[in-house]
């Protein structure tokens, strides 16, 4: 999931759960304490599982990142060896005008 997504779902999941909030205390059937007691053990699961929710964001992103070092790391080494042959080459030929 993409950050961009995934900062729209958790905004989803915020505004979604303060309007259930909302429509629940104005469609409540129980007493007022009874409500809120209820509306508090909703609000408590929704923050839940928006924490759930960031948490496996956070993992994946930390292993995107690693992936990405890795791959950076590699295609940096490949480059400095490229790099340190084509310097090579270069003394070699060098060598060789020089001796002719």
């Amino acid at each position: 999931m993409s950050g961009r997504r995934l900062d729209y779902f958790i905004v989803g999941l915020l505004v979604g759960g303060a309007a259930g909030i909302v429509v629940g205390l104005l469609f409540a059937p129980d007493a007022g304490s009874k409500t809120r007691r209820r509306l508090a053990d909703e609000a408590l699961k929704v923050a839940d599982g928006a924490r759930r929710v960031a948490e496996r964001a956070e993992h994946a992103v930390e292993d995107i990142g690693a992936k990405i070092d890795h791959y950076l790391g590699r295609d940096e080494e490949v480059a400095w060896r490229k790099v340190h042959e084509i310097r090579e080459g270069v003394h070699r030929y060098a060598g060789t005008i020089a001796s002719s």
